[in-house]
């Protein structure tokens, strides 16, 4: 990250380095969320460098009351942001003042007085098991392509049902990493450079392996196991498209995309019984809440079976 043109004293310039050192090598964070934390900081900084127009430092910093916290959230919303925009703000401004505490001894409570705004959340939207089993079964019908990529779509779609990867984890493995046909597990790098092991059914392994077989390109071990049709790294964006056209073919809704074959997985194996901890770990969910929102799709299937069947609905 660069601060040359950061309104900044110089101790909070080291500062900011240091936090950064931190974030890299201690929280392992993704780049994105690194850069979102970064440019939160930087309009914070900013928004007090135009309101007293000098460079900021540490002590300025310490001395903020809660009027300037706000001062800055009600900014932000002014400027078109969202709650939930609002609220990571409010949360790396929290992270990077922990951060000020322990290793510069920059302390300042009014932050804690500022309540995070109420983010209401969407319920995932999963795929019912028979169109997410006729999605897998239909790449071929939706495109006029070679036998490889047909092979190779079903693959990539089978691990987001089938194990319930994200389509970045999907494409980030290399031919090390492909399942054999006998199923097995599956070590997956997520969010946050999390590891976590997916145990993969063997008609999984079988997709996998039969696009391996087809495909016409050296896998190399240290390159991407699934490929364009020049040989590149695959796109997600190739994988978006495919899903259209399936949305298109199949009558399926607008939420049928990549992801929602992932939200069909957790939400099919919590209808059979699985035990949420169980798919959190699967998920690779880094905490047990985010997992729980399932738990209001189960809810709300049930209660459309209920007025659908009951006799008295």
């Amino acid at each position: 990250m660069n601060f040359e043109n950061w309104p900044l004293r110089s101790d909070l310039t080291a500062a900011l380095l240091n936090w950064q050192d931190y974030l890299l090598a201690e929280r392992d964070l993704a780049p994105k969320t690194l850069e979102s934390y970064f440019r939160d900081v930087r309009q914070f900084i900013g928004y007090f460098h135009r309101k007293h127009q000098e460079d900021i430092g540490l002590a300025a910093l310490e001395a903020l009351e809660p009027r300037d916290f706000r001062g800055f959230l009600a900014f932000r919303r002014e400027a078109g942001a969202s709650d939930r925009s609002v609220a990571r703000a409010l949360s790396a401004l929290r992270m990077f003042y922990r951060f000020l505490e322990r290793q510069h001894g920059i302390s300042n409570k009014a932050l804690l007085l500022i309540n995070s705004p109420k983010i209401s959340h969407s319920i995932p939207k999963p795929i019912p098991v028979d169109k997410a089993m006729e999605s897998l079964a239909s790449t071929d019908m939706v495109r006029d392509v070679a036998g490889w990529i047909s092979d190779r779509d079903v693959a990539v779609l089978s691990l987001l049902y089938g194990a319930g990867l994200r389509i970045s984890e999907a494409l980030n493995l290399t031919p090390p990493d492909a399942p054999e046909i006998e199923g097995g597990v599956l070590r997956v790098v997520g969010k946050g450079a999390r590891e976590r092991s997916v145990p993969i059914l063997p008609i999984v392994g079988e997709a996998v392996q039969a696009y391996i077989a087809s495909c016409p390109f050296e896998l190399a071990d240290d390159e991407a196991l699934f490929r364009g049709e020049r040989g590149g790294k695959l796109s997600p964006r190739i994988i978006q498209l495919l899903m259209a056209r399936l949305r298109h073919a199949l009558n399926l809704p607008d939420t049928a995309t990549p992801h929602a074959l992932r939200h069909s997985f957790a939400t099919h194996l919590l209808g059979k019984g699985a035990d949420l901890r169980q798919i959190q770990e699967l998920l690779g969910h880094a905490s047990l809440s985010t997992t729980q929102i399932y738990t209001e799709v189960d809810r709300e299937q049930l209660l459309r079976i209920y007025d659908a069947a009951h006799p008295r609905s």
